[in-house]
């Protein structure tokens, strides 16, 4: 189920502190994956107990489940995983937090709130200053994936990626698996959820030219 949270409010202005890479995990050298709208952090769990060859940063806009998943990582005392609270665009643009794009190898934005009323699209993740902002700062060869299983917004978040020529269509097959940051195709809650009731899933990966 989705939870509405406007990414717009006030209340998401001030930035929780982000440590440095080399605060956060015990091999900072690792490539970093960053999720954009991770929930509860199910996915990146079991990422990093799967690959310690990642380093992964889950970015969450409700704040009750960043701080479930940072409970839950500090018991497990995994060193390869980190959760951040905050709107997505807001920490990109925190010039503080710029070093988070430096350095990372891939980025995914997994089933993100569609928004669907036209006069809120403008609350949805992607939007064309993130990719732009993107596009200027992440390297050469690094990645984008995106999913989702509302064909409107697919072709929203793929119109606006492609729309930066930096970005280029990469196809699946295209892509070395067992080297990206989900070597065993490990599939979201709700990617296993759409499965289970046979809906359609859109996704696409693009690369940085």
């Amino acid at each position: 189920m989705r939870q509405h949270v406007n990414p717009l409010s006030k209340n998401f202005h001030e930035i929780e502190p982000i440590p440095y890479l080399h605060e956060l995990f015990e091999n900072p050298e690792l490539p970093l994956h960053l999720d954009i709208g991770c929930a509860a952090g199910d996915f990146l769990f079991e990422l990093a107990l799967e690959n310690n060859k990642w380093n992964y940063l889950g970015i969450e806009i409700r704040e009750k489940l960043v701080n479930n998943a940072m409970s839950k990582l500090r018991d497990m005392a995994i060193r390869n995983l980190y959760f951040a609270f905050g709107n997505a665009n807001n920490i990109f643009n925190d010039p503080n937090y710029r070093f988070l794009i430096d350095y990372v190898s891939s980025i995914s934005f997994n089933f993100p709130d569609p928004w669907y009323k036209k006069k809120h699209h403008k609350r949805r993740v992607i939007q064309p200053d993130l990719i732009r902002l993107l596009s200027n700062s992440m390297r050469k060869k690094s990645l984008i994936f995106i999913k989702t299983d509302v064909k409107e917004l697919f072709n929203y978040m793929d119109f606006t990626i492609s729309n930066n020529l930096n970005f280029k269509k990469l196809q699946n097959i295209d892509l070395f698996y067992p080297e990206s940051f989900n070597p065993k195709m490990i599939k979201t809650n709700r990617e296993k959820y759409a499965i289970e009731r046979r809906l359609n899933i859109f996704q696409r990966i693009y690369i940085k030219t």
